[in-house]
């Protein structure tokens, strides 16, 4: 049942939803702006697009499910709508978890000195490892995302049904036990994308904040646009690993059922995690002065419209 709660979370995860999409697609747009007509697209360009869309993709379908979880709740609770819900959630949020430590994995290889065989051995050959890392992406999620496609949450209130359905009951029973063995079989994997995110990030911050404290060492007293953008770069990073361990955290809980639908941990969660996602595009543009210029020039375009506009 639609609680007050539930309509007060509303307008504020539609209102996250609306500005992460609005930064996604500046992200989108300006990638494709530079990339119309090249052959070959960077590997850091190749992971943006990816994550991006899926992210565009994902509050897209957020919005729209949390809109007919409250304004058509029977609907809602129809069994192939739930399930096809769950299934594209699963799908999209794991994408996204996957490319989001991808981005950090390639940010540690580039940026990063260490001097490890191994490392280094990385950073050569990252350019032609992306589109391996990108599509065993798209492919582990969807492998994830099948069990949910199955139906293992329709089974309500079977247990408790008439004695001469008992067998019936049993039979279902035990499918929904097994599925949910194959579902948490299946999803294990997801934990590795927090692990590669978690490492890559403390790797990064350890190799920032070591160049960084040796440049203010030799600084000379005069403020260093190198160090400031050390110090900035480090910001990103942290701030990336919080909003992906939070954001983590939450797919979860929704993913495995830790709120019933509807209730007020499932709609906090919600918007929760609308909020990291908007967080992590909004961060990604502020650190990349690439995805800057869209909206300056955008700004700059309406404020010359307004200013001659007549009286």
């Amino acid at each position: 049942m639609v609680t007050p709660f539930d309509l007060l979370c509303l307008p504020v995860g539609i209102i996250e939803s609306m500005a992460g999409i609005l930064g996604d697609g500046i992200i989108l747009a300006t990638i494709a702006s530079s990339c119309i007509g090249s052959k070959t697209w960077p590997p850091y360009d190749m992971i943006v697009i990816s994550l991006s869309t899926t992210r565009f993709i994902l509050q897209l379908w957020t919005t729209l499910d949390f809109l007919i979880s409250i304004f058509y709740e029977p609907l809602f609770y129809k069994e192939n709508v739930f399930v096809l819900s769950k299934t594209i959630f699963t799908f999209l949020s794991y994408s996204s978890l996957c490319f989001g430590a991808w981005l950090s994995v390639f940010y540690c290889i580039k940026v990063a000195s260490f001097t490890q065989s191994f490392f280094i051995w990385l950073k050569l050959r990252i350019a032609r490892l992306v589109p391996w890392m990108l599509l065993t992406s798209w492919l582990g999620s969807f492998a994830a995302a099948i069990p949910f496609a199955w139906d293992i949450y329709s089974v309500h209130e079977n247990i408790t049904a008439p004695s001469s359905m008992t067998n019936s009951s049993s039979r279902r029973t035990t499918r929904k036990d097994s599925l949910g063995l194959i579902i948490l079989l299946s999803n294990a994997g997801i934990v590795m994308p927090l692990i590669l995110s978690v490492v890559s990030s403390v790797l990064l911050i350890r190799s920032l904040w070591i160049h960084t404290r040796r440049m203010q060492s030799n600084a000379s007293g005069f403020r260093d646009p190198s160090l400031e953008a050390h110090r900035k770069a480090i910001k990103s990073v942290f701030s990336f690993l919080i909003l992906y361990i939070i954001y983590f955290i939450c797919v979860l809980i929704v993913v495995f059922n830790g709120f019933s639908p509807l209730s007020n941990g499932d709609s906090i969660c919600v918007v929760i995690m609308a909020a990291c996602l908007t967080a992590h595009t909004l961060v990604l543009i502020w650190s990349n002065p690439k995805f800057q210029e869209l909206p300056a020039r955008m700004w700059h375009h309406s404020n010359c419209y307004v200013g001659n506009a007549p009286m």
